[in-house]
């Protein structure tokens, strides 16, 4: 028995390594569809405990238990296929491996629906059966040197098992680093008429306007950014590679600009379909956009601002006229994730294609996500593929899990830093943001909360959905508490009761002890 249970580990392992090394860390991976299930079977109240308790070290867990349950299910069938070529008697040696492949392929083809990037499965279980069958007799017993030849046999299987996933892991890598852009040179037709060589020019030209633009934002919010002695603090607008990113599973859906479409459904006057080249032949606008996770603690940094590339949804909602008594609309993605909204809050809502002026991260939308002012970050759905509009109201994918709806986000002011200055003062400061109603001041008290003092704040970046900066300097006498809370653009200071993120986000002033 002992001998089957290490076969079993030892083909299931196989078996997950070899799909990671032909399928990379993708939705093609034979691990993904079984933590997408693990997702979708997690009760509620339970993924409010993980995240809220947990944070981001929680999807460690899931992804544990998915590779755990991969692993079992195609080292049973790699047990199951040399069990089964014994009970049949006839060349065991020959029969357990196929049998066995055989078996991992088709749980493999039936997880991801790839029959032939399942093979990078099925062939370690083969293999490493057939190195178990080889000490099967044949006639006449098993030498005694047969356990030690197969131990070894084992262990070279493995070896080459996992340079097959040194590969995946630098597949994974390379696709990862390799950016999504326009087609190459090569893709190109060898000739052109002169009318197609000046719509070439044209199109060149409209993109270098725009790229000019974003330049230009990107250039202005550096400019404006406060000039503070704290190093690591986001700036105005945050780097693609640092900005926060939430998903409901591991694995990313891949959705090639050519293949993906928006299609407007349900109770409208006509269904209509939207592909990526029609989206963006569409007046184009570049905006900042802060998103705040709903999840994140009360002075976590999952905040975070870019310059979005899009256009508005208002245009392309009354071309297809909704409908419905609710007046309200489903948006669905290409990840199985969907939020409901007020068609009314749809109508400031952008369809964005690029972030910071380069195309979408595959792990941020790619190729098209939808930005909606001043809600919290979940409800700004990435792989955006579908917006049903509906008759009556319905929960959406966190709503069934019990967080409260698309309602405005909490203002908060952070206190990421504090820092002491050469002549002995301290230094202050973090982001504060409040959705729609914009920040108005930042009040930093060091007694406590007992006086305060206004900020000194970053001025206002263009838009309706954007944080500041707020920085602080002051002699400190002694050791003492200092607190931060923003006031909103109504006037509307912070609350100062404290909440857990679930069910609704935190709230709460932000304090911390400095000791002198």
């Amino acid at each position: 028995m002992d001998r089957r249970l290490r076969l079993a580990g030892a083909a299931g392992i196989g078996g997950v390594v070899g799909s990671y090394a032909v399928a990379g860390y993708s939705r093609q991976f034979v691990v993904a569809p079984i933590d997408a299930f693990v997702v979708r079977s997690t009760p509620g109240s339970l993924v409010a405990f993980m995240i809220t308790s947990v944070g981001e070290e929680a999807h460690l867990l899931h992804i544990g238990l998915s590779v755990a349950l991969a692993v079992g299910a195609l080292g049973a069938a790699g047990l199951a296929g040399y069990v089964g070529a014994q009970q049949i008697g006839r060349a065991p040696r020959l029969a357990a491996p196929v049998l066995g492949g055989a078996l991992a392929w088709g749980v493999a083809a039936a997880l991801t629906a790839r029959p032939v990037l399942s093979l990078g499965a099925a062939v370690p279980v083969a293999l490493l059966v057939a190195v178990e069958a080889s000490s099967l007799p044949t006639g006449e017993a098993a030498k005694p040197s047969a356990g030690r030849r197969m131990l070894l046999s084992e262990v070279g299987s493995l070896a080459l098992v996992a340079l097959a996933g040194a590969l995946g892991l630098l597949r994974t890598r390379s696709a990862e680093s390799t950016p999504a852009g326009p087609e190459s040179d090569a893709d190109a037709p060898a000739t052109a008429t002169p009318e197609e060589m000046q719509q070439a020019d044209a199109e060149t030209a409209t993109a270098e306007e725009e790229l000019t633009e974003v330049e230009r934002l990107l250039a202005d919010a550096e400019l404006q950014s406060l000039d503070w002695a704290a190093d690591g603090l986001p700036g105005l607008v945050s780097e693609i590679g640092g900005f926060y990113n939430v998903d409901i599973a591991q694995f990313d859906p891949e959705v090639p600009s050519e293949e993906w479409s928006l299609t407007f459904t349900g109770a409208v006057g006509e269904e209509r379909t939207v592909t990526f080249a029609e989206l963006t032949e569409r007046p184009v606008e570049h905006r900042y956009v802060t998103l705040r996770c709903v999840g994140e603690k009360l002075n976590g940094k999952k905040l975070d601002t870019a310059v979005w590339t899009g256009t508005p949804l208002k245009p392309i909602l009354e071309e297809v006229d909704p409908g419905g008594a609710c007046g309200c609309a489903m948006l669905r993605a290409e990840d199985g994730y969907f939020v409901q909204f007020p068609v009314d809050a749809l109508e400031d809502a952008f369809l964005a294609w690029e972030m910071n002026g380069r195309p979408l991260p595959k792990s941020h939308g790619h190729p098209v996500r939808v930005l909606v002012p001043g809600h919290w970050g979940e409800t700004n759905v990435k792989w955006v593929s579908e917006i049903e509009l509906l008759e009556e109201e319905a929960k959406g994918y966190w709503e069934r899990r019990g967080w409260h709806g698309t309602g405005p986000v909490n203002t908060v002011a952070k206190l990421w830093s504090t820092t002491r200055l050469d002549g002995g003062e301290i230094e202050v400061a973090g982001h504060a943001y409040a959705g729609t109603r914009g920040i108005e001041r930042v009040e930093v008290s060091t007694d406590g909360g007992e006086t305060w003092t206004d900020a000194e704040l970053s001025e206002p970046l263009p838009g309706d959905d954007v944080w500041r900066q707020w920085r602080h300097v002051y002699a400190p006498e002694s050791s003492h508490e200092v607190v931060v809370r923003a006031i909103d653009g109504t006037g509307a200071v912070q609350p100062k009761e404290e909440s857990d993120a679930y069910p609704s986000g935190s709230t709460g002033w932000v304090s911390k002890q400095v000791d002198v």
